[in-house]
């Protein structure tokens, strides 16, 4: 599992985590309402492993600004 947390009004929240629950490699995207969307990867475990770690190294400030302003799914 890969997951982007920020703090956010005192407590850590969930923005993105990516896994391998339920036995497929899958995303999960949050909002400040604690709702998520999930989308499944097609791809290997070790293919989703890769693109995680890349997501969250390239875009983790994008999705805080997005969980942030409210603009997360």
């Amino acid at each position: 599992m890969v997951q982007l947390e920020i703090k956010h009004e005192g407590s850590w929240k969930e923005v993105v985590r990516y896994d391998c629950a339920y036995g497929y490699a899958h995303r999960d995207s949050y909002n400040k309402r604690g709702k998520h969307t999930k989308k499944e990867l097609h791809l290997k475990f070790e293919d989703a492993l890769t693109l995680a770690d890349d997501d969250i190294d390239e875009n983790w400030e994008t999705y805080k600004n997005k969980y942030l302003k409210g603009d997360m799914p």
